[in-house]
């Protein structure tokens, strides 16, 4: 609710998820409740069921038959800026690990799902790889510094877009004409907010969630890949899956997996601890390096491949910023250009969490 409101300009610069990750955080610090065994096994017990669940009713809205029909030119930029983040992030942890903590690879997996698909995908990735919830702090101050700082650079870029696009040799007339369509499309097929939708998907979800963790069971276990990991995966899965049938088209399924989403940040930051962040500095200027060397890799590739800028920014801002913040910008060009930036970012939640669970197997390798 705070959010929602204007006088609160606080969340004008910082994503609603990581205020009540540190105020949460905050409150742990200063003992608030102490942390008990019934309490440790609560928290593991709902985390556990909550979290393919919010995996499985966010990706309902990512229908890939849809995202196909955005044409090569939006695909190929999309390509590129997860191709270039994950080269962002093998450079600066190569350059910074030897002075972070022995598991910090941890903490850089789970940015790269958030940078590559979207705050769920991070947290996926934090249960999957069993990343402490102490790191967590510093995922979430590189995901919400560094992110903004980006926002507001490609925000600023807009105006440039002209002199971009003459110089990358780019037209802008099929990315208009496919924002047309996918306009009229989504005002004639979003369907109605509901109480009956919205128990249906809540039983839905939920049911995902404990077959996806009845699968996960029997499958082979390694080093890497936990029984977490498996029901996370097969919970992705059962999500694309999804959103090609009649429950992709139903209304509700984003908001009751934000509301999940907030609730997972809450239980992580209230096993967390203010004392523990001792290296912020270190871990903010390494995210700012990642996101040099994915700026670099883009104006490269839309020079090559005679991307314009509009392309470029969305697919960056669709991983970085996800569903969030990806519209934002498509509406800084045009509104008819809106659900392009829906349709990238859910993209983004599709590949993220594997993603960022490549990208975290080549780190832990580089240690």
């Amino acid at each position: 609710m705070a959010e929602s409101m204007n006088r609160f300009r606080l969340f004008n610069y910082l994503p609603g998820v990581v205020v009540l990750y540190f105020i949460i955080m905050l409150m742990a610090t200063f003992g608030l409740w102490t942390q008990t065994d019934s309490i440790a096994t609560t928290y593991k017990s709902l985390k556990g069921n909550l979290l393919p669940a919010m995996i499985f009713l966010l990706l309902l809205k990512g229908d890939l038959r849809q995202i196909v029909t955005l044409g090569p030119r939006m695909l190929t930029a999309f390509a590129v800026s997860a191709v270039s983040i994950a080269i962002g992030f093998i450079v600066s942890f190569s350059i910074f690990m030897h002075w972070m903590p022995e598991n910090s690879w941890k903490t850089f997996a789970a940015l790269s799902g958030s940078w590559m698909g979207g705050t769920g995908n991070m947290i996926a990735i934090q249960g999957a790889l069993q990343v402490p919830d102490s790191s967590m702090g510093y995922t979430l101050l590189m995901d919400s510094i560094d992110y903004a700082l980006w926002v507001i650079l490609l925000l600023s870029l807009v105006p440039y877009a002209p002199a971009f696009n003459r110089w990358t040799k780019s037209s802008t007339n099929t990315l208009d004409k496919i924002g047309n369509k996918l306009e009229e499309t989504t005002r004639t097929s979003t369907s109605k907010l509901g109480f009956t939708p919205l128990i249906f998907l809540l039983g839905v979800g939920l049911l995902a969630s404990a077959f996806s963790q009845a699968a996960a069971n029997s499958m082979p276990v390694t080093t890497f890949f936990s029984h977490t990991t498996w029901a996370i995966l097969i919970a992705t899965i059962l999500g694309i899956l999804g959103a090609m049938t009649s429950l992709g088209r139903l209304a509700g399924s984003n908001e009751i997996a934000n509301v999940m989403l907030y609730g997972i940040i809450a239980l992580i930051a209230s096993q967390a601890d203010f004392a523990q962040l001792t290296q912020a500095p270190l871990y903010v200027f390494a995210g700012l390096i990642i996101l040099a060397v994915h700026g670099i890799c883009m104006v490269g590739a839309a020079k090559l491949f005679r991307l314009d800028l509009f392309s470029c920014g969305v697919a960056s801002l669709a991983n970085i910023g996800g569903v969030a913040s990806a519209p934002i910008l498509a509406a800084a060009y045009s509104q008819a250009l809106v659900p392009i930036g829906v349709l990238m970012a859910m993209l983004g939640y599709i590949i993220g969490t594997g993603g960022g669970l490549l990208i975290g197997k080549i780190l832990s390798l580089l240690t």
